[in-house]
């Protein structure tokens, strides 16, 4: 209709008319026909003020802000002289820009012929340098403006709220309702401030005055309330909202199905999933939020059902919904899963890449996981600290302190060292690649540190047999301000554990409750079994265990068994070996202790029995490997492993040792091979443990005197310790070796651990 008028205007001849042509530029602008608005201002051959506002009021209006201020600039030049239409018009564009510069010089300009006093430019005004985050200027304006409407209380309101001074903005909220009446804008971002506060009763109050103000509350304001509603922990309320809804869109849906995964209500999560996909209403945010309730669940035949809905709803091009399922499927234990949609998707963002090294970790596979970090590094794909936090476990793991001085390289390249996060991992990660000395520089470059630094700390310490260490840190801890928690007391009671500092651990133990308040959990009384009975306190320890409030579980009497077994206490091993089939654990650790404890009595028949119940309940022993780098390349060997580079050479090496070990006085302790087999084929077993095919491997390979690092998964057993000790003294090696509890420095014939591990 309107072109049809334009034609007729220009049939009439009245095109070059002033006035039909400034309204034919304001015409076409609030159609957004900026073109046609620009070809009609080109084509007058007479312009006024009128005509330069309507085209800068246009791209203003349009959000083309760039356009309107190069408009501005020109109708200056033009000589024109703006008045409070064209001020208002280019204020918006400036903070649309966020055009500090020309926002200072417009409102100098203001100032100067005197427009200030106009309410709509100082509306204008007050908007911009909210736009900005200048909330003095923003103040300054307001109190001294000679007038105030509604728009102006409005503005300041929303621009408190989304500066997220939320007590701010409902205490002008409530001086407002006095004077004018707020617009639904107003409502609703004092509504989200009440959720962000978790104000129940003064969101209740703004949404019983919005009904009795008459206000037609549109989808936008009810989806705020079923929101508000959620955050302030009254779910009914915002299910009552959601339920009297007229008309729903997938925010709605979204927002109530979001309110329903807060409150950790996933049946009805599940339900509302439901009726929204008959609705089609589903989007890729829903189809997130399905995926993580999948994640929460580890509900993995849902998660495929979800992952073909995605497919067939065409979501499965979006990033965000493949990062998704690449978590939901990691964290379901379904790692092939997981990169299969990494490797179907088109493009990886860092999340991505964070999500699949992240899941390596509990999937175990870390050779994976540092593939996955080469790949990252040649697509070009710039780590932040997430990926950080991610790779060093890894490091961890492998002992691998060459790949984790690489990163902590990067870490110091891309400024991450000042993140207490990541200076916590680096903390872990050398203490557990065998660099104490490492540690504790990076602790004390730290200038922030929190509960876990300071855990991290001492649970370093610990694993090194470090107690008194460890507890002067716990102290210079308390003496700075924080406060213990709950994994704190687990890391200083196992510290004095592995020094046997008794009394020291025992007296930890007693202040968790009377300094801190803290209940002590069923892994603090496992420590302070293993504390009493690693330091031969048998029945002390067992006194215990019996007076405990909390029902024993399998940790703690395996604690107890394990130093049964290494003291010799074997009356006691065997009623305790009972109590651990009792538990049925799936944890196959333990069954193998008891097992253990059968075969030094000669119970074969028990043995076996255990050993079937392993088997008929799918569970699997960890089998015995040791591990060491050398010249960058980790060499892993098994127990009984005969075919790895070098066999023979270890093998007779070996045999040399142990020729050697006999002149010195060593006995093999056969009891530590848990078989029924005759006592040259015990002897056999033992020195194909893992950590001495490795050792033997390392002194082959490295140069003499030359320090030599083992890893092992399991526990160092007594014989392997003893025979350990003897290499350091006879091959004149300093040796560390890292088993499943701590570290064990040997050199010149002893251990850093006292033979008390």
């Amino acid at each position: 209709m309107g072109q049809l008028v334009h034609e007729n205007v220009l049939k009439m001849g009245l095109g070059a008319d002033l006035y039909i042509g400034n309204a034919l530029i304001d015409m076409y602008a609030r159609f957004g026909c900026m073109d046609e608005a620009l070809k009609m201002f080109d084509g007058m051959p007479e312009r006024d003020v009128v005509s330069w506002n309507s085209l800068i009021s246009g791209y203003s209006a349009n959000g083309y802000w760039v356009e309107a201020l190069e408009f501005y600039n020109m109708s200056r030049m033009e000589g024109i002289m703006p008045d409070s239409f064209t001020v208002s018009s280019v204020l918006p564009a400036c903070g649309g820009l966020v055009n500090v510069k020309e926002g200072e010089l417009l409102h100098c300009f203001v100032e100067k012929i005197g427009l200030h006093g106009d309410v709509v430019v100082s509306n204008g005004l007050l908007s911009m340098y909210f736009k900005f985050n200048r909330l003095v200027e923003a103040r300054r304006i307001f109190y001294e403006m000679v007038v105030r409407d509604t728009v102006s209380w409005n503005t300041l309101i929303c621009g408190y709220s989304q500066m997220e001074l939320f007590k701010e903005s409902i205490e002008l909220f409530m001086l407002m309702v006095n004077r004018f009446k707020p617009d639904l804008l107003t409502i609703t971002s004092v509504l989200r401030a009440c959720g962000h506060l978790r104000d129940l009763e003064f969101g209740k109050f703004v949404h019983e005055y919005m009904k009795k103000g008459g206000f037609q509350s549109d989808v936008t304001a009810d989806n705020i309330l079923i929101d508000m509603y959620a955050k302030c922990g009254d779910l009914l309320a915002s299910r009552e909202v959601f339920d009297r809804m007229m008309c729903k869109d997938s925010i709605s849906w979204n927002s109530m199905i979001n309110c329903y995964i807060q409150h950790l209500n996933y049946d009805e999560v599940l339900k509302l999933a439901t009726i929204m996909k008959v609705d089609m209403k589903v989007d890729s945010v829903t189809c997130v939020m399905l995926l993580s309730v999948c994640t929460q669940l580890a509900d993995k035949e849902l998660g495929r059902e979800i992952h073909c809905d995605i497919i067939k709803l065409g979501f499965d091009s979006d990033v965000i919904v493949n990062n998704s399922m690449v978590d939901m499927y990691a964290k379901c234990g379904l790692i092939n899963d997981s990169l299969k949609v990494f490797e179907n998707m088109k493009t990886h963002d860092r999340v991505t890449w964070n999500i699949i090294i992240a899941a390596c970790v509990p999937s175990g596979d870390f050779t994976l996981g540092l593939r996955m970090i080469n790949q990252m590094r040649t697509e070009g794909v710039m780590p932040d600290v997430a990926t950080v936090l991610g790779i060093l476990p890894m490091c961890s793991f492998f002992a691998s302190k060459r790949q984790g001085k690489e990163i902590h390289g990067c870490i110091f390249r891309f400024g991450f060292e000042t993140d207490v996060p990541t200076g916590n991992a680096l903390i872990e990660m050398y203490s557990k690649c065998g660099s104490l000395k490492n540690s504790i520089q990076v602790f004390d470059r730290m200038k922030v540190r929190d509960v876990v630094t300071w855990t991290a700390m001492i649970s370093a310490y610990g694993m090194y047999g470090e107690g008194g260490k460890a507890l002067r840190a716990f102290e210079d801890m308390k003496a700075t301000g924080v406060v213990p928690d709950h994994v704190a007391f687990v890391a200083i009671i196992y510290a004095c554990s592995h020094s046997g500092l008794v009394e020291e651990g025992l007296a930890c133990f007693d202040q968790m409750q009377k300094d801190y308040n803290l209940e002590p959990r069923i892994e603090h009384y496992a420590c302070v079994v293993d504390l009493l009975s690693r330091s031969g306190l048998i029945t002390k320890a067992e006194d215990f265990i019996n007076s405990m409030p909390l029902k024993p579980d399998a940790s703690i009497w395996g604690s107890l068994l394990s130093a049964c077994r290494s003291s010799g206490n074997i009356l006691v091993a065997e009623r305790v070996a009972e109590r651990i089939l009792e538990q049925k654990s799936n944890d196959t650790g333990y069954y193998v202790l008891a097992s253990n404890v059968y075969a030094i009595l000669g119970k074969w028949d028990q043995v076996r029995m255990i050993r079937k119940s392993i088997k008929a309940r799918g569970l699997k022993k960890d089998p015995g490997c040791s591990w060491i780098e050398i010249k960058r390349r980790l060499y892993v060997f098994g127990t009984g492993d005969k075919f790895f580079e070098q066999f023979e050479e270890v093998n007779k090496l070996l045999g040399i040792i142990s020729g050697l070990m006999a002149k010195e006085g060593y006995v093999a302790d056969l009891r530590y091979v848990l078989h029924d087999v005759e006592e040259d084929e015990k002897r056999d077993m033992l020195c194909g443990h893992s950590e001495r095919l490795a050792i033997a491997f390392g002194l082959l390979n490295t140069e003499p005197g030359t320090p030599l690092q083992i890893m092992k998964n399991l526990r160092v057993c007594g014989d392997c310790h003893t025979v350990t000790k003897y290499i350091s003294m006879i091959m004149q090696r300093e040796i560390l070796v890292r088993d499943a509890n701590r570290f064990h420095l040997f050199k010149d014939g002893t251990c850093s651990c006292g033979d008390h591990w």
